[in-house]
């Protein structure tokens, strides 16, 4: 499985962003698709999960109302899109492979990350 990460960029408080995921190789759709995020001096954090079939997810609460997962099965691509950036978004941004759970170590696949910058 291979998870290529794009999307990321420098902007404004306030502004949107849209990250894309792109998958490819054998049985990728297997796995739940998590996104993460670590902010600089942070832990890695949790942001949702979206699986392929169902288009199922959830949203840590506090992220509910501003990001939301979604995906695009034609393209093999999961995406976030992210709305009323704050500075505190600041993060390197990764997709994930795996259980759909929020537990790093249930993820055996992972993208490079793409770093989003939001300025004050």
């Amino acid at each position: 499985v291979q998870l290529q990460a794009s999307g990321g960029g420098l902007v404004q408080a306030g502004a949107s962003l849209r990250l894309s995921c792109a998958a490819s190789g054998r049985a990728f759709r297997r796995y739940a698709m998590g996104w993460f995020r670590r902010a600089p001096g942070a832990e890695r954090e949790f942001v949702g999960p979206i699986t392929w079939n169902s288009g199922s997810t959830y949203y840590v609460d506090s992220l509910k109302g501003r990001f939301t997962l979604s995906r695009d099965n034609a393209k093999n691509t999961v995406n976030l899109q992210m709305n009323s950036l704050e500075p505190e978004d600041t993060a390197v941004y990764y997709c994930a492979a795996g259980s759909g759970t929020p537990r790093l170590d249930e993820y055996a696949f992972w993208g490079q990350g793409t770093l989003v910058t939001v300025s004050s």
